[in-house]
């Protein structure tokens, strides 16, 4: 019975099919935006679990996958792609740096003077 649930959830690509199949009430524009991000999250949270899934019912297999979905999902409702680091373009992106002055250097200052002095004819 759990074997025909995994099965389900094996086949389903699209991030609307996974909340159907759990029944987990969205945002479709949260959805929209951050898809592919709560998906990933939901993978990361299903990867982190150390569940022994063949002994569970379809049910309680719905509940885990529901929940693990909800959180993931929930993430991004309070929160952004840049803050929750989903992605490896987000992990390794630095902290902007404080702005330090900018200080005017002329260019008579590089070259020196004279070189910049024009011939008269």
């Amino acid at each position: 019975m759990a074997d025909s649930f995994l099965k389900k959830m094996e086949k389903l690509e699209a991030a609307e099919d996974f909340f159907k199949l759990l029944e987990i009430a969205y945002d479709i524009k949260v959805l929209r935006v951050y898809r592919l991000h709560i998906l990933q999250r939901f993978h990361d949270y299903i990867s982190a679990g150390s569940r022994d899934m063949g002994t569970q019912t379809e049910e309680q297999l719905k509940q885990y996958y529901g929940s693990l979905l909800e959180k993931a999902y929930q993430d991004f409702v309070h929160s952004t792609a840049q803050e929750e680091k989903v992605f490896k373009v987000f992990k390794e992106q630095q902290p902007a740096s404080p702005r330090t002055e900018v200080r005017f250097v002329s260019l008579d200052s590089l070259i020196g003077g004279s070189k910049l002095k024009r011939k008269t004819l």
